[in-house]
């Protein structure tokens, strides 16, 4: 356990404990209205996400792997919970998030953190920024106040509703929403302390209640009242059917509870110059979502707006974030009564702000203006995101982007023949040495430069083939710039080897690095090639090559590729041996 703790409370003292207390009391009245939102717009009653504000947000805190993460219910994961409440019911959602916790930690364990990281920004930008979408046009029917409205899975069918029902849009409704937007926007210019929302719902609620008290939806008529008490512990009935049923959207809801706590980890340590334990976090994260369903408490992870919140207010240690949970708490024993009567046009323009700060539009809009394979990631998946599902989205995001970099990467393989320049006093191998009137019809040499994988492996076979059709003796391979080749590459660099030495060809490579020989050990093309066949320069390799050479075919070459050559052809003698400058 001391382990858990090191670093995180040294030099820990009252005047800390203080700062932590006012940070923690603020940023738990900022996620009061928000989790009661997101429960809601999860299509659970608000109680279910007040419960898991202060649960997970004590565990996620205490045991996770930042010093200021606040854990919670978060806008990311309305359409995925609001789906699987849907399709399998609240019962389902609980041991669907406990099935979630329980893949965190194995995660955790397995020290998976560091992975999230290799998700392409484009890829995220474009999911996050559907999800915004979703919640948005998903709070516009209580915003106008429309009634009879059904909830769907699926974006299209939800603005379907919208447009069947927009004749039961109530004007005070509207008028309550109107007030809470406004108040939300001008509160933080005019008092920069005052969270946004809760005052755009404290006012807007207000209002409603003295001037047209009756005329709007509130918590109460839509969800009945929110109980002033401790949440009862109660085991999900978990069976081998459930968990068949469950593991998709389970896996869903880990993957991105994972990306979220780990990219606002990631905030929290640009904000503070300080580095989280990304293993840890997973763990933290786990935990707290195996624990929150036994309360009736929805999925949580780390929540990017609280967090910075957390920060900005003075936070100095993971008590700010006990202390968020424990208000959060007892906010609810004491004022639930109070909360029952908040109109739900009041909490709607929570959700959409909430929306359009998490939609990126800054960022999304200059990847789409670079109009390169990125805009394409982008878009997509922000499409599917909307119009799908976000694990589709994700999927197919991930894919696309992993062929445009293979893509990109084949590029940068570059094969190259190449020939001793002996316009210079070096004679090193150079391309411009090779031409037409040039080259050499029993010793080829090639330039490889970049990775030998499965996007280029290809490119390097088709490269390499006239060489050997042309049934040269010798073939160079000079590889210094080869940083890696996959079982691909493999497949082809053995094809390449084996048909060039049936024809009785040697091959000889030159300048290979560390990682690569291992590799080639490893997967037997070096005991192929032959360990006396690899030398460190290309002087060397050539020296050998000229060994190897038909004098019979040298005599009267007109290519000249070799000082030795010319000699050869000139004065008719047997070829010496060649001094090449190293490369």
């Amino acid at each position: 356990m001391k382990s858990l703790f090191t670093g995180r409370y040294e030099g820990y003292s009252v005047h800390h404990l203080k700062k932590d207390l006012i940070s923690g009391i603020i940023v738990g009245i900022v996620a009061i209205p928000l989790a009661m939102s997101f429960a809601i717009a999860s299509g659970v009653n608000p109680e279910y996400g007040i419960y898991t504000a202060f649960i997970a947000g004590i565990l996620i805190s205490l045991l996770g792997g930042s010093k200021y993460q606040i854990g919670g219910p978060t806008g990311a994961f309305v359409p995925i919970l609001l789906g699987v409440v849907i399709s399998y019911g609240y019962e389902n959602l609980l041991v669907a998030g406990l099935m979630a916790g329980i893949i965190l930690c194995l995660m955790g364990v397995f020290k998976l953190g560091s992975l999230i990281k290799f998700i392409p920004r484009p890829v995220t930008i474009g999911f996050t920024a559907g999800i915004a979408v979703i919640i948005f046009t998903g709070q516009i029917a209580n915003f106008l106040g429309l009634t009879n409205i059904k909830r769907h899975e699926y974006f299209i069918d939800n603005v379907k509703e919208i447009v069947i029902h927009i004749g039961t849009a109530n004007f005070y409704s509207v008028l309550t929403a109107i007030i809470s937007l406004i108040i939300i926007l001008i509160t933080p210019k005019v008092l920069p302390k005052v969270p946004g929302a809760l005052a755009g719902i404290v006012v807007s609620t207000l209002i409603a209640t003295f001037f047209f008290s009756g005329q709007v939806a509130t918590i109460a008529t839509a969800y009945g009242q929110i109980p002033n008490t401790l949440p009862n512990f109660a085991i999900p009935d978990i069976t081998l059917e459930r968990i068949q049923l469950l593991i998709g959207p389970a896996f869903v809801i880990a993957m991105l509870g994972g990306i979220e706590s780990l990219l606002s980890a990631v905030v929290a340590d640009g904000m503070t110059n300080t580095k989280h334990n990304s293993n840890r976090e997973l763990v933290g994260q786990g935990i707290a979502n195996i624990v929150t369903p036994f309360f009736g408490g929805i999925p949580a992870t780390g929540a990017i707006a609280r967090t910075a919140t957390n920060i900005k207010t003075g936070a100095v240690s993971p008590i700010s974030g006990i202390i968020h949970g424990v208000f959060v708490l007892v906010t609810l024993l004491l004022l639930a009564p109070f909360a029952s009567h908040i109109p739900l046009a009041s909490m709607a323009p929570v959700l959409m702000v909430v929306a359009w700060n998490m939609s990126e539009q800054k960022h999304f809009a200059h990847i789409v203006k670079l109009k390169t394979g990125d805009s394409l990631v982008l878009i997509i998946t922000f499409l599917l995101t909307v119009f799908t599902s976000l694990t589709l989205a994700v999927e197919v995001g991930l894919v696309l982007a992993v062929v445009l970099f293979a893509k990109r990467m084949s590029e940068k393989l570059v094969v190259t023949k190449v020939l001793p320049d002996h316009s210079k006093e070096s004679g090193k191998v150079q391309s411009h040495a090779v031409h037409q009137k040039r080259d050499c019809p029993q010793i080829s040499i090639y330039t490889i430069e970049g990775p030998l994988f499965f996007g280029a492996a290809q490119t390097f076979e088709e490269a390499i083939v006239s060489s050997i059709q042309h049934q040269q003796k010798v073939l160079i391979l000079r590889m210094s710039k080869v940083p890696f080749l996959d079982t691909t590459g493999e497949a082809y660099f053995g094809n390449v080897i084996r048909s060039f030495k049936a024809q009785g060809g040697t091959i000889l490579v030159t300048g290979v690095q560390d990682e690569l020989k291992i590799a080639l050990q490893n997967n037997g093309l070096y005991a192929e090639i032959g360990e006396d066949n690899f030398y460190p320069h290309t002087g060397e390799a050539i020296n050998k090559a000229l060994s190897y050479l038909d004098t019979n075919k040298c005599i009267g070459c007109q290519h000249f590729a070799f000082r030795e050559c010319q000699e050869l052809s000139r004065n008719k003698v047997t070829v010496p041996n060649c001094s090449i400058g190293e490369d």
